[in-house]
């Protein structure tokens, strides 16, 4: 799909791929028995899936797929980018390539109908990456809802999804009230919020985060703990901004911070409604959430 020359050829293999996503989201519907389950639509850079660095794995990339090394070479040379984390990813790709984001919500419609069909509840709802502008969300929402509605009409169902956005970068933070208008949850990218904020990369700022730490330069590492005189600050313009449109816009964050106890608590002061985090750091967060509900409860 990725080294694909036309639309044709990629819609092509993405009808290859949507059986796979779609049993892929079966099963995590059928996992979560009911439960509420967001799926992020592709976020990373497409250079992430081409491994062809060295001569060796473009010679072993071009015998899998079936073509000559020279045309990876070129595919290759044509994905790489200088800061990927700000390039060619998320929404972006669904603004350049709309079939991508097409095939995995009907991938996502279809496992809802299939378990639909089975009597099996669920509550899938839709998110998406990497919005930095509302005619972003308008866009890729109304071409998922088609998505959906063609669905629904194929198989006599009537499928509903909320949809809603990622605010990972200040400016989407800035005018989430015009976003709010076209998303039905926000979910705050904290990993790259933090990043962009600080103009800090997460892949290099181990470089110095030590000195700034020893010299106090700074009193915490902001990848763990959320800051909150700038990236809560970010939030907390979000939160006024969305639910100034939208007063029951459910809001929380995902990444590393939502297992932080200290950044659970400032989530809760900023009327949040839920962290994510990995699965090794739910109990900790389970109970930074309870403290931070009862130290509020005591004021």
């Amino acid at each position: 799909m990725i080294i694909s020359d036309s639309t044709e050829e990629r819609k092509a293999n993405l009808a290859a791929i949507l059986p796979l996503q779609q049993k892929d989201f079966y099963g995590i519907i059928k996992t979560m028995e009911g439960r509420a389950v967001t799926i992020r639509l592709l976020d990373p850079p497409l250079n992430e899936f081409v491994q062809a660095e060295t001569p060796d794995l473009a010679k072993a990339l071009a015998k899998k797929l079936g073509v000559k090394v020279d045309f990876i070479n070129k595919k290759y040379a044509e994905l790489n980018e200088h800061n990927p984390m700000l390039g060619h990813r998320g929404c972006r790709l669904a603004i350049t390539y709309p079939e991508i984001y097409e095939m995995q919500v009907e991938a996502i419609a279809r496992a809802t109908a299939q378990a639909e069909k089975e009597g099996l509840k669920h509550d899938v709802r839709i998110m998406i990456p990497n919005v930095t502008t509302f005619a972003e969300l308008k866009q890729i929402r109304a071409q998922a809802e088609a998505v959906i509605a063609n669905v629904n009409k194929e198989l006599g169902l009537s499928l509903k999804f909320q949809i809603g956005s990622m605010i990972e970068f200040p400016r989407a933070a800035a005018t989430a009230n015009q976003i709010a208008e076209y998303a039905d949850f926000f979910s705050f990218g904290t990993n790259d919020l933090t990043q962009t904020t600080f103009g800090f990369s997460r892949d290099d700022y181990s470089k110095f985060i030590d000195s700034y730490l020893d010299q106090k330069v700074l009193l915490q590492d902001p990848f763990k703990t959320l800051d909150e005189d700038g990236v809560g600050v970010m939030i907390g313009l979000a939160e006024e901004k969305g639910r100034s449109v939208k007063s029951d816009l459910h809001l929380g964050i995902c990444g590393e911070h939502g297992g932080d106890p200290a950044s659970i608590a400032l989530c809760y002061k900023l009327g949040l409604n839920y962290v994510s985090c990995s699965p090794f750091r739910v109990p900790a967060a389970r109970l930074a959430g309870a403290q931070a509900v009862i130290k509020s409860s005591k004021k």
